[in-house]
C-alpha cells in the first residue's frame, strides 16, 4: 500500500490535490504508535527509493520528537535492529538512503549515549579499523561530529554540555585512528624509486632552505606523490572530510600532532598537480557506491576529480585549524610548523619551468583549490603574521616574493582580487607595526621596502592598458554591482587603494615611482593640439589610422587611471607632513592645473574623431578626471593658503584663477553633463575649502553669477549643476575667509551681495505669494510646481551647505532668505493635497530648522509648528500614513523629523508646544501606525517619542539636582502620567510586531532611557512596566522571532533585572515558569533549579540562554508525547 502511495504522490500525472491527501494519509500512518514496526519491514524488504526514504523520516521523527515516550523494549529493539540493517544494506542502497540511515542511528546516539547505547561510538570506531567497512565508519563519524558536536535546540544545555565532553574524551583516539589511515594509504601508494625524485632549481632549492632551515619535513614534501586507487582516494576524501568538520570545532591543542599535520599537507600537495585540472564534483561521500562502469577515459577523468578533491580537502582542514584566533602555548610550534609546510605548496604553486609559466600552472589547476589556498594566505596574514613574523625561522621576506608571484599570476579577476586584498591586510599590518615603534621604524621599513617597490610597480601596471590590455578589456565597465560601481571600477579602486597603503609607507619612493608615467601620458595628450583640424564650424582630430587610433584609446584609458591614482594620494600631502612634501605636491598642482586649463581651451571634448564611440568618451573621461583629481588637492591649496601664501602670493593666486580659469568655460549647458558636473564640484571645493578671498573678484566668476541670475530659461543648467553652482556662489559671500580678522570679511559687502543673489534665484518663487488666495487652474497649478521644484532644492542645499559655519554666516543666510521662507509658509495650505510638493516644502523646512532655527527667532519657528499641527489633521495624517511609500508618507516622516528638532531644542521657547506635539503623536499617528507595518513612519515616530522623553525629562518628573543625588530621598514627583504610560505602552507593544528595525530602535532608546535618566529604577516604571517588560523580551528569546537581537534582549532583561535582583528572583521567576504553557511541574522545577542567582552579566546571560533553550526543548517533547503517556 505504501509503496502505491508513494510512486503515486511522485508521479507526473497526480494533481497537487490528490498530493495533499496522500501527504495526510501518510502523516496520519507516522503519528500511530508502533508505525515504525512497519517501516522497519519495508526497509528490510523493498528497494523502491521513496519508500525507503519515507520510512527513515517515520524513523527521524519518532527519535527527534517522540523519543522521551517511547517503550524501553520498543527503543532498546530498535537500537538494535536499525545498525544490522546498516551492515547488511549499505553496499546496495543509494548513498543518500545509506547517508539517512546513519543520520537516525547518530541521533539516537545523540539521546542515549553512552547510558542506554554505551557501545554507539565504540561500534563506530570498530567500523573505521575494518578494512571493509571503513568507509561506512566513516561517514558515521562525520555524522556523530555534525549532529553532537553542534546540536540543534532539541536537547537541554545539560545533554549538550555532556556529548560535547563525552566526544572530547574521544578525540585523540580518533585523531589517532584518522592519522593512521592517511600514513598507511600513502606509504602503501607512495612510488618507491631507485633513483631520487628531480632535484628542483638552484634558485628553488636556496628558497626551500631557508623556509624549511632544519626541518625534518623538507625530505617529506619533497616524496613522491602517490599513486592512489579510486578505493583509496574514496577513503582519504572521508577521512580528510571528517578532519574538516571535527577541526571547526575541537580546540587546538596536542592532539593534532605533527605526524597528523604532515599527513594532511602530504594530501594538500594533489592539489598542486597539473593533472588535477577538472570540474570540481560534489563531495565524494554523495557519490554512490555502486559506480564501477564507465570508459577508461571516463574513469581517468573521475579519479583527476578525486585527486582535485583530495588537495581542496586537505586545505580545507588546515584552514579550519589556521582560522582560530585562540593558540595556546603549546601549540604555537605546531603552527610554525603548518605554515612551513603550507609556503613549501605555495613554492610549488609558483614554480616555473620549461613547459609552464607560473600563470598556465595555476590557469591548470582546480579553481576550488586555488580558492581555498588563498582563502589560507588571508587567515595566515590576517589572523597569525604577527605571531610568526619576528620568528627567526620564518623567512617573511621570501614568504612576501611567493605571494608576489601568486598574486601577480592568478587566472581569474577574483582571484587577483582576494590576492590584493591580502596586500591591504598585510599593509595595514605594516603601517601600524610602524606607528607603534617609532626608534625601529627605518630599519623595519628596509626590511620590507624591495617587496614593497615591486608591489606599487606592479600594481600601477596592472591598472594600464600599455601593460595588461587583454586583461583589462575583459572588465565590465557598463554593469554596477551592488555597490553601485562596475567591474571595471572595482578593479580601479581597489587597485588604488593598495598604491595608497604603499605611498604612505614609502612617500618619495611611491611618488618618484607615480608621476613620470603620469607625465609620459600627459605628453601625449597635451600633444594632441597639433592633429587638430579646423574646417569651417566643425573642429576634427586628425588620427585615422586604426593602429594609432588604439593606441591613443590605450593612452587616454591609462592616463584617466593615473590621473585618479594621483587625485587619490592628496590626503599624504597634507598635515604634518606638508613642508617636507611640498615641491612634489605643487608639481602636481601645476601639472593639474596645466592640464584642466589645455582641456578647456582646445575643448578637446568638441572633436570630431575617427572613432567617435570610443575617442570622445575617453577624452571626456581624462578632462572629467583631471579636474576631479585637482579637487583632491583643494585641502592642499587650503593648507597652502594659509601657510605659506604671504611668502608665494602670486604663485596660489595663480594657481587658483587658472583652476577656476579651466572650469567656468565648462559651466554651460552646452558641455557633456560628466564634464560640467567635475567642473562643478571642482568650484564647490575651492569656494568652501579655500576660500581665497579674491575669488569673487575673478571675471570668471564674475560671468558665472550673470549665468544663474539671468532670467534666460534657453541657458539653464541641468538641475544638479544649478545646484552646485548655486552652492558655490552663495559660499564666496557667505563662509568667512581664512587668515583674515572678523573686522577685514566685509561682511557688509557680501550680505548685500547674497540678497541680492538670492533675489534673483528666488525672483519667480516669491512672485507665487500673490497666488494664495487665488484656486489656481491646473495648466498655471503645474507652473506653480514647476517653479517650486526648482527652486526650493536650490535654497535647501545652500542652507545645508552652511549649517555647521559660523553665526554670522548664517544670520546673512537667513535675511536673505526671510521673504522666501515666509512665501513657503503662506503657500503650505494652498498645496497640503499635493504631497509631492509638501514633501518638497518640508523638506526645506527640515533643513531650516535645522540649521537656522535660531536666527528664525522663537516667534517665527512657533508660527510654523502652528501652521503645520492645525494643517495636519488625524484624516489627512491617515490618509498619507496608509500609502506606504508614497509622496504622502515621505510628508509625514519629515514633518515628524521637524518636530523632532523642536522637541531638542534647549530651553524654554518651545516647552508650550509639547503637550500638542505629544497629542499628535499618541492620538493621531500611533493609532494609525500601530497595528500597520508603516516602518518608515513608525521609526520617526518612536524617535520623536524618544526625544521628547529625552530632551524634556523634566515634563515627566519634577526630580531636583539634590533628591537624585541622593538615594533613598522621596520618590519622584510625576506630572503627565497618563501621557508618559502611553508612551511606555506604545515601546511595549513594538516589541510585539515582527519588525526587527524597529524593535531594534526601541530596545536601544529604553537602554539610553535608562542610562541617562534611570528609567528603570523610577517608581512608575518599577512597580506597573518593569515585570511586563522582562516578560516580553523573555517571550521574544523564546519564540526565536527576533533571533538576531539575541545580545542586545538578554542585555536589556539584565538591565531590568538589576534595578531589585532579590525581586526577580524571589517574585518574578517563579511567576514566569507558573504561568509558562506547555511544560509541567517537575520541569519548572529543574528550570528554576538550573537558573541560577546571578548577578553578574556573563553568568547572567548563561542563565537565560540556559532557561530558554531548556524551555523551547522540554515544550518540543512535550508536545511530541502520544495522548495519555504518563512522563516519569
Amino acid at each position: 500500500m505504501c509503496i502505491f502511495l508513494m510512486t503515486e504522490f511522485f508521479h507526473s500525472c497526480t494533481t497537487n490535490e490528490r498530493k495533499r491527501e496522500i501527504e495526510e494519509l501518510l502523516n496520519n500512518f507516522a503519528q500511530q504508535t508502533g508505525a515504525w514496526r512497519h517501516c522497519l519491514f519495508f526497509l528490510s524488504n523493498t528497494r523502491n527509493e521513496y519508500v525507503m526514504m519515507y520510512s527513515l523520516t517515520v524513523f527521524e521523527n519518532l527519535v527527534n520528537k517522540m523519543w522521551i515516550g517511547v517503550a524501553s523494549q520498543d527503543k532498546m529493539e530498535i537500537r538494535s535492529c536499525l545498525p544490522k540493517l546498516l551492515l547488511a544494506q549499505h553496499k546496495v542502497v543509494p548513498y543518500f538512503i545509506r547517508n539517512k540511515l546513519c543520520k537516525v542511528i547518530v541521533d539516537i546516539g545523540r539521546q542515549d549515549w553512552p547510558m542506554f547505547y554505551h557501545d554507539f561510538f565504540t561500534n563506530t570506531l570498530q567500523l573505521i579499523q575494518s578494512p571493509a567497512l571503513a568507509q561506512l565508519g566513516l561517514v558515521m563519524l562525520k555524522t556523530t561530529s555534525e549532529e553532537l558536536a553542534c546540536p540543534r535546540e532539541d536537547l537541554s544545555v545539560a545533554r549538550k554540555d555532556e556529548l560535547r565532553k563525552l566526544l572530547l574524551e574521544q578525540v585523540p583516539t580518533v585523531l589517532g585512528l584518522l592519522t593512521g589511515i592517511l600514513e598507511t594509504y600513502w606509504d602503501k601508494h607512495s612510488v618507491i624509486a631507485s633513483t631520487p625524485p628531480p632535484s628542483p632549481t638552484s634558485g628553488e632549492m636556496e628558497l626551500l632552505g631557508s623556509l624549511f632551515q632544519g626541518s625534518q619535513y623538507s625530505k617529506l614534501l619533497c616524496q613522491p606523490m602517490a599513486t592512489l586507487d579510486n578505493d583509496s582516494q574514496q577513503l582519504c576524501c572521508l577521512v580528510l572530510e571528517c578532519l574538516a568538520h571535527l577541526f571547526s570545532w575541537i580546540p587546538l591543542s596536542t592532539s593534532i600532532t605533527p605526524t597528523l599535520l604532515a599527513s594532511i599537507f602530504h594530501f594538500a600537495r594533489f592539489g598542486c598537480d597539473l593533472r588535477t585540472k577538472a570540474k570540481t564534483g560534489s563531495f565524494i561521500s554523495s557519490n554512490s557506491s555502486s559506480s564501477n562502469g564507465g570508459r577508461n577515459g571516463q574513469q581517468s577523468e573521475g579519479n583527476k576529480v578525486d585527486r582535485a578533491r583530495l588537495g581542496v580537502l586537505a586545505m580545507t582542514c588546515v584552514n579550519e585549524l589556521v582560522s582560530k584566533n585562540c593558540v595556546p602555548m603549546d601549540f604555537e610550534e605546531y603552527l610554525l610548523r603548518m605554515f612551513q609546510q603550507t609556503f613549501f605548496l605555495l613554492q610549488r604553486l609558483t614554480r616555473e619551468n620549461n613547459a609552464h609559466t607560473v600563470k598556465s600552472r595555476l590557469q591548470e589547476l582546480d579553481e576550488s583549490y586555488l580558492e581555498k589556498f588563498t582563502d589560507f594566505l588571508r587567515l595566515f596574514v590576517s589572523v597569525h603574521l604577527r605571531r610568526i613574523e619576528s620568528s627567526p625561522q620564518f623567512p617573511i621576506v621570501e614568504f612576501l616574493a611567493l605571494l608576489f608571484k601568486y598574486t601577480f599570476n592568478q587566472p581569474t579577476h577574483e582571484g587577483y582580487f582576494a590576492c590584493l586584498d591580502i596586500w591591504s591586510v598585510f599593509l595595514d599590518f605594516l603601517t601600524t607595526k610602524i606607528k607603534s615603534r617609532l626608534a625601529d621604524r627605518e630599519s623595519v621599513l628596509n626590511r620590507y621596502k624591495d617587496a614593497l617597490v615591486l608591489l606599487l610597480r606592479e600594481v600601477l601596471n596592472r591598472i594600464q592598458f600599455r601593460y595588461n590590455q587583454a586583461q583589462l578589456e575583459e572588465l565590465d565597465d557598463e554593469t554596477l554591482d551592488d555597490d553601485q560601481q562596475t567591474e571595471w571600477q572595482r578593479y580601479l579602486r581597489q587597485s588604488l587603494e593598495v598604491v595608497a597603503k604603499v605611498m604612505e609607507l614609502l612617500p618619495s619612493h611611491a611618488f618618484s615611482t607615480l608621476f613620470p608615467v603620469l607625465q609620459e601620458n600627459l605628453d601625449v595628450y597635451m600633444g594632441l593640439r597639433q592633429f587638430i583640424v579646423t574646417s569651417g564650424t566643425s573642429r576634427r582630430l586628425n588620427i585615422s589610422a586604426e593602429n594609432d587610433c588604439r593606441r591613443l584609446h590605450c593612452s587616454l584609458r591609462d592616463l584617466s587611471s593615473l590621473l585618479q591614482a594621483v587625485g587619490r594620494l592628496a590626503e599624504h600631502f597634507i598635515g604634518e607632513i606638508f613642508a617636507a612634501r611640498f615641491s612634489d605636491a605643487l608639481a602636481v598642482v601645476e601639472r593639474l592645473v596645466e592640464v584642466t586649463c589645455y582641456g578647456s581651451q582646445t575643448s578637446l571634448y568638441d572633436l570630431e574623431t575617427a572613432v567617435p564611440s570610443v575617442l570622445k568618451p575617453d577624452l571626456i573621461d581624462v578632462h572629467a578626471q583631471a579636474l576631479a583629481a585637482l579637487q583632491a588637492y583643494s585641502h592642499w591649496l587650503a593648507q597652502f593658503y594659509s601657510e605659506v601664501h604671504s611668502q608665494n602670493q602670486s604663485q596660489f593666486i595663480n594657481l587658483i584663477t587658472s583652476a577656476i580659469d579651466a572650469s567656468s568655460p565648462l559651466i554651460t549647458a552646452k558641455v557633456p553633463e560628466k564634464l560640467l558636473l567635475s567642473s562643478c564640484h571642482l568650484m564647490v571645493s575651492i569656494t568652501s575649502t579655500v576660500r581665497p578671498v579674491f575669488l569673487v573678484t575673478l571675471p570668471a566668476v564674475q560671468n558665472i553669477f550673470n549665468l544663474i541670475t539671468t532670467e534666460n530659461q534657453t541657458r539653464r543648467l541641468p538641475q544638479e549643476a544649478h545646484m552646485l553652482v548655486c552652492r558655490a556662489l552663495s559660499n564666496m559671500l557667505l563662509l568667512p575667509w581664512p587668515n583674515l580678522p572678523e573686522n577685514e570679511q566685509q561682511w557688509q559687502t557680501r550680505s548685500s551681495n547674497h540678497a541680492s543673489l538670492l533675489a534673483a534665484l528666488t525672483r519667480e518663487y516669491r512672485i507665487l505669494r500673490g497666488t494664495v488666495n487665488i484656486t489656481p487652474r491646473q495648466p498655471d497649478l503645474n507652473n506653480m510646481k514647476a517653479v517650486i521644484q526648482q527652486t526650493l532644492p536650490v535654497l535647501r542645499d545652500i542652507v545645508d551647505s552652511i549649517s555647521g559655519e559660523s553665526t554670522k554666516s548664517r544670520q546673512i543666510c537667513y535675511q536673505s532668505l526671510q521673504e522666501s521662507v515666509q512665501v513657503s509658509l503662506s503657500l503650505f495650505p494652498v498645496f497640503i493635497q499635493q504631497p509631492d510638493v509638501t514633501d518638497e516644502m518640508l523638506a526645506f523646512f527640515l533643513t531650516l530648522f535645522q540649521a537656522l532655527r535660531v536666527q528664525m527667532g522663537v516667534a517665527f519657528t512657533g508660527q510654523i509648528i502652528h501652521t503645520f499641527l492645525s494643517m495636519f489633521t488625524r484624516e489627512q495624517l491617515a490618509a498619507s500614513i496608509l500609502q506606504e511609500g508614497s509622496a504622502g508618507c515621505r510628508v509625514v516622516q519629515k514633518f515628524l523629523k521637524i518636530l523632532q528638532v523642536v522637541v531638542q531644542e534647549p530651553g524654554q521657547a518651545f516647552k508650550p508646544f509639547l503637550p500638542s506635539i505629544l497629542s499628535l503623536c499618541m492620538e493621531q499617528v500611533y493609532p494609525v501606525v500601530a497595528e500597520r507595518s508603516s516602518p518608515d513612519v513608525k521609526a520617526e515616530m518612536f524617535e520623536l517619542l524618544y526625544q521628547i522623553l529625552h530632551q524634556n525629562w523634566r515634563y515627566f518628573f519634577k526630580t531636583s539636582v539634590l533628591t537624585s543625588v541622593q538615594r533613598g530621598a522621596a520618590e519622584d514627583t510625576m506630572e503627565n502620567e497618563a501621557q508618559f504610560t502611553a508612551a511606555m505602552q506604545a515601546f511595549g507593544q513594538s516589541f510585539l510586531q515582527p519588525d526587527i528595525h524597529i524593535f531594534k530602535q526601541n530596545l536601544s532608546y529604553l537602554e539610553s532611557l535608562n542610562s541617562k535618566h534611570k528609567l528603570y529604577h523610577r517608581k512608575l516604571f518599577r512597580t506597573s512596566m518593569l515585570l511586563h517588560f522582562i516578560n516580553v523580551l523573555l517571550q521574544v528569546l523564546l519564540h526565536k522571532s527576533h533571533d538576531l537581537l539575541q545580545e542586545e534582549i538578554t542585555v536589556a532583561i539584565y538591565n531590568m533585572a538589576s534595578v531589585d535582583f532579590d525581586a526577580f528572583y524571589s517574585a518574578f521567576m517563579p511567576e514566569f515558569l507558573n504561568g509558562c504553557q506547555g511544560v509541567d511541574t517537575s520541569q519548572r522545577a529543574v528550570l528554576a533549579r538550573n537558573f541560577k542567582l546571578e548577578r553578574d552579566l556573563p553568568s547572567f546571560t548563561q542563565s537565560v540562554q540556559r532557561l530558554v533553550n531548556d524551555l523551547r526543548y522540554y515544550r518540543l517533547c512535550n508536545s511530541s508525547l502520544p495522548t495519555g503517556t504518563i512522563k516519569l
